[in-house]
């Protein structure tokens, strides 16, 4: 665990710092916008903070995570003249913000209290982890560091694509772009059927449980193992990896490079959700015996050929 949170932090300085300064460097303009952003993630990260630990709730930025990129991605747009491809990225990240928002809201994760709601499973448990568990000093810096500088810096980081693609404003929106807005309104498609999958059969699962009854096959194995996730365990996850991806990609079709720093964005992100599904995966191996045998059989982010 330690392991994980130090490679987690060392990455998120190294690889986008080596990642912008071995790249062009930006405009004027971007160097402002992007100066403006980072203050805005650092104001966010600290209220999160804030309000986390006077509440012990401590999913303030998992109610914001769909709803920042949405705000980052049009003042670029904004401060850009709302070029063609501008827009075009900053209309695909609000379309996958609202069904991201929508999704969290219905588990009851929003009330209008703001800092109430209900708060991720996982934070309960990894505070009553050996690590943590009587250990407020510790739970205090990873709350600060992790839960709310970290996860906010990210978010701003998979945005950041739009502020590269800003550097060529006088461009006109290609094919290519197109293809790109098809790609990532697909995978935004198989996210909300992944999540909706899931969300129906515990809903049955926990209907049910309450009305009394046995739990028949497939509810009694405690997991959804049916729909997309027969063919990989988290097709959510994978999805939401691939739509940043794409969206990676919008930069490099306005600059003309392959690689450019804000790169850094999707890769933390990959090895983030690397490190959340062990931990998710480890709880229900513990929770379902049958859990393990779903591992063998199926894989993680990509479906098992052999």
């Amino acid at each position: 665990m330690v392991k994980t949170i130090v490679v987690l932090l060392f990455t998120i300085i190294v690889i986008p710092f080596v990642s912008f300064y071995i790249d062009e460097p930006l405009s004027l303009q971007q160097k402002s916008v992007l100066l403006h952003l980072l203050w805005a993630a650092l104001a966010v990260a600290l209220l999160c903070f804030t309000v986390g630990h006077l509440t012990h709730n401590n999913s303030q930025v998992d109610k914001l995570w769909s709803i920042l990129p949405i705000g980052y991605a049009w003042y670029v747009a904004y401060a850009f003249g709302f070029s063609d491809r501008l827009v075009l990225m900053a209309v695909l990240v609000t379309v996958w913000g609202a069904r991201l928002t929508y999704n969290f809201s219905r588990r009851g994760a929003y009330r209008w209290k703001f800092w109430t709601g209900e708060e991720d499973y996982r934070w309960e448990i990894l505070r009553n982890n050996a690590l943590f568990k009587d250990k407020p000093g510790r739970w205090f810096l990873f709350h600060l560091f992790f839960i709310c500088l970290y996860q906010n810096g990210l978010i701003l980081l998979f945005t950041l694509p739009i502020l590269v693609a800003a550097k060529a404003t006088d461009q006109s929106i290609t094919v290519i772009d197109v293809l790109l807005s098809i790609a990532m309104l697909f995978f935004i498609v198989i996210e909300t059927i992944a999540d909706q999958q899931q969300w129906n059969f515990h809903q049955e699962k926990n209907r049910l449980k309450s009305s009394g009854q046995s739990l028949p096959e497939p509810y009694a194995r405690g997991f959804v193992s049916s729909g997309l996730w027969k063919l990989v365990r988290h097709p959510n996850y994978a999805s939401e990896q691939s739509i940043w991806i794409v969206f990676y990609f919008f930069s490099v079709v306005a600059t003309g490079q392959w690689v450019n720093w804000s790169m850094a964005g999707c890769l933390l992100l990959v090895i983030l959700f690397q490190g959340s599904s062990d931990f998710s995966e480890g709880i229900s191996a513990s929770k379902y015996p049958a859990y393990t045998d779903y591992q063998n059989k199926t894989g993680r982010f990509f479906p098992k050929l052999f």
